[in-house]
Protein backbone atom coordinates (compact mmCIF):
# COMPACT_ATOMS: atom_id res chain seq x y z
CA UNK A 1 0.00 0.00 0.00
CA UNK A 2 1.41 3.38 -0.85
CA UNK A 3 1.32 6.38 1.16
CA UNK A 4 -1.04 9.27 0.50
CA UNK A 5 0.31 11.88 -0.87
CA UNK A 6 0.06 15.17 0.94
CA UNK A 7 -0.72 18.15 -1.86
CA UNK A 8 1.04 20.59 -3.20
CA UNK A 9 3.70 18.83 -5.30
CA UNK A 10 6.67 21.39 -4.44
CA UNK A 11 6.35 20.02 -0.51
CA UNK A 12 7.50 16.77 -2.12
CA UNK A 13 11.30 17.41 -2.22
CA UNK A 14 12.07 13.46 -2.03
CA UNK A 15 10.05 12.79 -5.16
CA UNK A 16 10.87 15.65 -7.12
CA UNK A 17 13.72 18.08 -7.35
CA UNK A 18 12.05 21.04 -9.64
CA UNK A 19 14.87 23.23 -11.16
CA UNK A 20 12.30 24.91 -13.90
CA UNK A 21 12.65 22.01 -16.24
CA UNK A 22 8.95 21.12 -15.23
CA UNK A 23 5.70 23.47 -15.86
CA UNK A 24 3.23 22.05 -14.22
CA UNK A 25 2.73 20.07 -10.82
CA UNK A 26 0.25 17.97 -11.71
CA UNK A 27 2.76 15.38 -13.02
CA UNK A 28 3.31 14.30 -9.48
CA UNK A 29 0.14 11.70 -9.84
CA UNK A 30 1.16 11.10 -13.46
CA UNK A 31 4.43 9.81 -12.58
CA UNK A 32 3.40 7.54 -9.15
CA UNK A 33 1.24 5.76 -11.74
CA UNK A 34 4.02 4.94 -14.20
CA UNK A 35 5.96 3.91 -11.23
CA UNK A 36 3.46 1.42 -9.97
CA UNK A 37 2.51 0.21 -13.51
CA UNK A 38 6.60 -0.44 -14.20
CA UNK A 39 5.70 -3.48 -11.33
CA UNK A 40 2.98 -5.21 -13.29
CA UNK A 41 3.08 -8.26 -15.57
CA UNK A 42 1.93 -6.76 -18.37
CA UNK A 43 4.61 -5.40 -21.06
CA UNK A 44 2.13 -2.79 -22.32
CA UNK A 45 1.61 -1.43 -19.12
CA UNK A 46 5.62 -1.42 -18.37
CA UNK A 47 5.80 0.42 -21.52
CA UNK A 48 3.23 2.42 -21.53
CA UNK A 49 4.96 3.71 -17.97
CA UNK A 50 8.53 3.97 -19.92
CA UNK A 51 6.72 6.11 -22.53
CA UNK A 52 5.50 8.48 -19.50
CA UNK A 53 8.54 8.72 -17.79
CA UNK A 54 10.40 9.46 -20.73
CA UNK A 55 8.30 12.23 -22.12
CA UNK A 56 7.42 13.80 -18.96
CA UNK A 57 11.53 13.56 -18.36
CA UNK A 58 10.75 12.31 -14.80
CA UNK A 59 14.10 10.50 -14.57
CA UNK A 60 16.02 13.52 -14.71
CA UNK A 61 14.03 15.45 -12.07
CA UNK A 62 13.05 12.70 -9.58
CA UNK A 63 15.51 10.40 -7.78
CA UNK A 64 13.05 8.51 -6.27
CA UNK A 65 12.19 7.92 -10.72
CA UNK A 66 15.60 7.30 -11.47
CA UNK A 67 16.62 5.19 -8.58
CA UNK A 68 13.47 2.65 -9.17
CA UNK A 69 14.03 2.88 -12.92
CA UNK A 70 17.76 1.54 -12.44
CA UNK A 71 16.47 -1.56 -10.60
CA UNK A 72 15.03 -2.15 -13.88
CA UNK A 73 17.89 -2.85 -15.63
CA UNK A 74 17.38 -6.85 -15.16
CA UNK A 75 13.80 -6.11 -17.27
CA UNK A 76 12.92 -9.47 -18.86
CA UNK A 77 12.22 -7.82 -21.97
CA UNK A 78 15.14 -6.77 -24.11
CA UNK A 79 13.26 -4.12 -26.11
CA UNK A 80 11.87 -2.36 -22.76
CA UNK A 81 15.10 -2.77 -21.07
CA UNK A 82 17.25 -0.58 -23.57
CA UNK A 83 14.55 1.75 -23.19
CA UNK A 84 15.36 1.58 -19.41
CA UNK A 85 19.03 2.16 -20.26
CA UNK A 86 18.73 4.94 -22.59
CA UNK A 87 16.69 6.89 -19.64
CA UNK A 88 18.93 6.05 -17.05
CA UNK A 89 22.37 7.25 -19.82
CA UNK A 90 20.66 10.27 -20.39
CA UNK A 91 20.03 11.27 -16.30
CA UNK A 92 23.76 11.13 -16.61
CA UNK A 93 24.70 13.70 -19.44
CA UNK A 94 23.72 16.65 -20.06
CA UNK A 95 20.66 18.04 -21.99
CA UNK A 96 20.41 19.68 -24.70
CA UNK A 97 20.69 22.74 -23.40
CA UNK A 98 23.84 21.82 -21.93
CA UNK A 99 22.92 21.32 -18.81
CA UNK A 100 23.25 18.31 -15.83
CA UNK A 101 20.52 16.86 -13.72
CA UNK A 102 20.00 17.75 -10.03
CA UNK A 103 22.98 16.43 -8.41
CA UNK A 104 20.54 15.09 -5.97
CA UNK A 105 19.14 13.08 -8.66
CA UNK A 106 22.43 12.13 -10.05
CA UNK A 107 23.51 10.77 -6.47
CA UNK A 108 20.14 8.52 -6.23
CA UNK A 109 21.28 6.65 -9.43
CA UNK A 110 24.72 6.27 -8.66
CA UNK A 111 24.27 4.98 -5.53
CA UNK A 112 22.64 2.07 -6.87
CA UNK A 113 25.21 1.76 -9.71
CA UNK A 114 28.00 1.43 -7.33
CA UNK A 115 26.26 -1.78 -6.08
CA UNK A 116 25.92 -4.07 -9.21
CA UNK A 117 27.08 -7.12 -9.77
CA UNK A 118 27.28 -9.80 -12.63
CA UNK A 119 23.93 -10.31 -12.98
CA UNK A 120 22.98 -6.74 -13.32
CA UNK A 121 26.33 -6.28 -15.27
CA UNK A 122 25.41 -8.91 -17.71
CA UNK A 123 21.98 -7.75 -18.54
CA UNK A 124 23.73 -4.67 -19.75
CA UNK A 125 25.87 -6.61 -21.75
CA UNK A 126 22.70 -7.64 -23.32
CA UNK A 127 21.52 -4.25 -24.28
CA UNK A 128 24.83 -3.53 -26.21
CA UNK A 129 24.84 -6.42 -27.83
CA UNK A 130 21.67 -6.71 -29.75
CA UNK A 131 21.56 -2.48 -29.83
CA UNK A 132 24.75 -1.50 -31.15
CA UNK A 133 23.35 2.56 -30.86
CA UNK A 134 23.10 1.61 -27.07
CA UNK A 135 26.79 0.82 -25.97
CA UNK A 136 27.75 4.48 -25.30
CA UNK A 137 24.73 4.24 -23.25
CA UNK A 138 25.64 1.09 -21.57
CA UNK A 139 29.27 2.40 -20.84
CA UNK A 140 27.76 5.53 -18.91
CA UNK A 141 26.17 3.22 -16.52
CA UNK A 142 29.02 0.65 -15.57
CA UNK A 143 31.21 4.26 -15.34
CA UNK A 144 29.32 4.71 -12.28
CA UNK A 145 30.51 1.13 -10.72
CA UNK A 146 34.13 0.98 -9.45
CA UNK A 147 33.56 -2.59 -8.86
CA UNK A 148 32.63 -3.36 -12.06
CA UNK A 149 35.20 -4.27 -14.29
CA UNK A 150 35.83 -7.71 -12.11
CA UNK A 151 32.44 -8.41 -13.14
CA UNK A 152 32.85 -8.10 -16.42
CA UNK A 153 36.49 -10.16 -16.06
CA UNK A 154 34.14 -12.95 -14.69
CA UNK A 155 31.96 -13.09 -17.60
CA UNK A 156 34.59 -12.02 -20.07
CA UNK A 157 36.44 -15.71 -19.00
CA UNK A 158 33.33 -17.78 -18.44
CA UNK A 159 33.27 -19.82 -21.43
CA UNK A 160 29.78 -20.77 -21.02
CA UNK A 161 28.59 -16.95 -21.77
CA UNK A 162 27.54 -16.34 -25.26
CA UNK A 163 30.31 -14.83 -27.55
CA UNK A 164 28.74 -11.73 -28.38
CA UNK A 165 28.30 -11.33 -24.56
CA UNK A 166 32.04 -11.82 -23.50
CA UNK A 167 32.58 -9.57 -26.67
CA UNK A 168 30.89 -6.69 -25.28
CA UNK A 169 32.77 -7.33 -21.70
CA UNK A 170 36.21 -6.93 -23.34
CA UNK A 171 34.71 -3.44 -25.54
CA UNK A 172 33.33 -2.21 -21.99
CA UNK A 173 36.61 -2.84 -20.04
CA UNK A 174 38.59 -0.84 -22.79
CA UNK A 175 35.93 1.64 -22.87
CA UNK A 176 35.02 2.87 -19.09
CA UNK A 177 38.93 2.59 -18.56
CA UNK A 178 38.97 -0.04 -15.40
CA UNK A 179 42.61 0.00 -14.91
CA UNK A 180 43.25 -2.43 -12.01
CA UNK A 181 41.50 -5.56 -14.58
CA UNK A 182 44.93 -4.93 -16.85
CA UNK A 183 47.15 -7.68 -14.80
CA UNK A 184 43.88 -10.37 -15.76
CA UNK A 185 42.73 -9.09 -18.88
CA UNK A 186 47.12 -9.80 -19.80
CA UNK A 187 46.61 -12.82 -18.83
CA UNK A 188 43.65 -14.02 -20.58
CA UNK A 189 45.47 -12.43 -23.56
CA UNK A 190 47.96 -15.00 -23.29
CA UNK A 191 45.82 -17.53 -23.11
CA UNK A 192 43.43 -16.61 -26.10
CA UNK A 193 47.09 -16.31 -27.95
CA UNK A 194 48.48 -19.61 -26.82
CA UNK A 195 44.71 -21.23 -27.62
CA UNK A 196 45.27 -19.50 -31.27
CA UNK A 197 48.42 -20.86 -31.82
CA UNK A 198 47.62 -24.19 -30.96
CA UNK A 199 45.22 -24.24 -33.17
CA UNK A 200 47.15 -23.62 -36.34
CA UNK A 201 48.77 -26.43 -35.95
CA UNK A 202 45.62 -28.38 -36.48
CA UNK A 203 44.10 -29.74 -39.26
CA UNK A 204 40.25 -28.77 -37.92
CA UNK A 205 39.45 -26.18 -35.53
CA UNK A 206 36.48 -26.67 -33.32
CA UNK A 207 33.57 -24.04 -33.33
CA UNK A 208 33.81 -23.32 -29.62
CA UNK A 209 37.64 -22.45 -30.38
CA UNK A 210 37.28 -20.27 -33.52
CA UNK A 211 34.87 -18.10 -31.50
CA UNK A 212 37.17 -17.45 -28.63
CA UNK A 213 39.74 -16.36 -31.51
CA UNK A 214 37.22 -13.50 -31.79
CA UNK A 215 37.80 -12.56 -28.71
CA UNK A 216 41.77 -11.80 -28.86
CA UNK A 217 41.15 -8.49 -31.19
CA UNK A 218 39.03 -6.90 -28.82
CA UNK A 219 40.77 -8.11 -25.65
CA UNK A 220 44.16 -6.67 -27.01
CA UNK A 221 42.61 -3.30 -27.99
CA UNK A 222 41.02 -3.15 -24.32
CA UNK A 223 44.69 -3.96 -22.95
CA UNK A 224 45.33 -1.08 -25.13
CA UNK A 225 43.42 1.22 -24.16
CA UNK A 226 44.03 0.75 -20.36
CA UNK A 227 47.53 1.67 -21.04
CA UNK A 228 46.88 4.76 -22.56
CA UNK A 229 45.04 6.46 -19.63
Amino acid sequence: MYPDIPQPISQQPQLLVLEGSIDSVEIFPTIWKALEDLTKEDELARGSALDQISEMNAARVSPVVSYFLVTRIIEPNLDLRARVIEILSSVLTIDEKGLPAPEEVRNSLRIYLATIRTRQIYALLQVSAHFPRLESCVTILLGASSFGGNHLIDILEERKNPIEIRKQAAVMIGQVGYLYTLPAMEKIAKRLEAQLSGQKSMSFVTQSGSNESELLPLVEQAINSLKSH
